[in-house]
């Protein structure tokens, strides 16, 4: 079962929007957590150059 923000996207204009998600690693501990966003078609290459 799809949750319910992807769910939302398929209808209307969300085909303009990706969830990206991101890993990243903590230099305290080195210990990984990721970042979720939806973000616009045009925008996802700015998203993962932050």
């Amino acid at each position: 079962m799809a949750k319910k923000v992807v769910a939302t996207l398929k209808t209307g204009k969300g085909n303009n929007f990706t969830k990206v998600i991101k890993m990243a690693k903590s230099p305290k501990t080195g210990a990984y957590s990721f970042k979720e966003e939806i973000v616009h078609n045009d925008h996802v290459k700015d998203f993962f150059s932050k």
